[in-house]
């Protein structure tokens, strides 16, 4: 296992991957997918997937960059979003089989798949839907089907509306502290660092179709817990302490019903834990990635 003195030395010499690689696309089914892949050449490609509205470059670098040294890092844009063409489904079972589809095309027969906020609940299906295709999971900021709180999602996102840019990721993503807001206005500054071939804003379409799929992922589903025992997978729960997007209680029933997870949550921090506390992320998620 990596000490966190080699994994912090190995990320401070890394080479900025995450601003210089190109977007590629491919036609899958009729639908150009905007991607990128960078990083390690061997091992099981780590497929990223992303937050509500979120494209390419609203990774942030330090994470991905992080992630990339010891691993082959997969940004792509769903159906819909961003650069990508085609409809953005109004459910995740769709962008789950849209994910799928992207995934085979690059050929790849088993991947490792980190899930961010709404890509954690596409994670979580194609675990369900295609269990030989996933070997490890890291769910961010997410929860199961039927996810508490999920359905009130409407509220923070109304009450964000009238902020600028950055008061808005701030509100959503971050801990109301002097101490969070700084880390996440640090994030930002990583996140807005790309000017050339940066990837293109999610359409209003798009959006609307993302919000649709989470409140229907929202409703009651007698099943959807029990379902969660099936993910037999080594799973990493990340989340803050105080979420309001999906909140942080979720993380705790994804570690109590997923048969084979473990649960990290980060001080002082919310939604976007991962992004304020990079380094403390990838001393957790590496050794896991690399546990046989």
């Amino acid at each position: 296992m990596l000490s966190s003195a080699t994994i912090a030395q190995s990320d401070s010499a890394a080479t900025d991957l995450h601003q210089t690689t190109p977007t590629q696309f491919i036609d899958v089914n009729g639908a150009g997918y905007a991607y990128r892949v960078f990083g390690a050449a061997s091992g099981i490609p780590l497929v990223m997937l992303q937050h509500f509205s979120g494209n390419m470059d609203n990774w942030d670098p330090a994470v991905t960059n992080g992630l990339a040294k010891y691993f082959r890092a997969v940004l792509f844009d769903n159906q819909g979003v961003g650069a990508s063409g085609g409809e953005t489904p109004a459910t995740i079972e769709g962008m789950a089989q849209d994910a799928i589809s992207f995934i085979r095309a690059l050929g790849f027969k088993k991947v490792n798949v980190l899930g961010f906020s709404m890509g954690g609940f596409i994670a979580q299906q194609i675990a369900l839907g295609e269990p030989d295709l996933i070997d490890k999971l890291i769910l961010v900021g997410t929860g199961p089907k039927t996810a508490q709180g999920l359905a009130d999602i409407v509220k923070p996102l109304e009450e964000s509306a009238a902020m600028s840019p950055e008061e808005q990721k701030l509100f959503l993503f971050y801990s109301s502290t002097p101490t969070s807001r700084a880390l996440g206005q640090e994030s930002l500054a990583r996140i807005n660092k790309r000017t050339v071939n940066r990837d293109q804003d999610t359409r209003t379409t798009a959006i609307q179709a993302q919000l649709t799929a989470m409140l229907r992922w929202a409703q009651p589903d007698a099943e959807a817990l029990n379902n969660l025992a099936q993910i037999r997978q080594p799973v990493l729960v990340v989340n803050g302490h105080h979420d309001i997007m999906v909140p942080t209680e979720n993380s705790y029933t994804l570690f109590h019903h997923l048969p084979n997870a473990t649960l990290s949550l980060y001080p002082d921090s919310g939604h976007g834990s991962f992004f304020q506390y990079p380094e403390l992320f990838l001393r957790e998620a590496i050794p896991f990635l690399e546990a046989q």
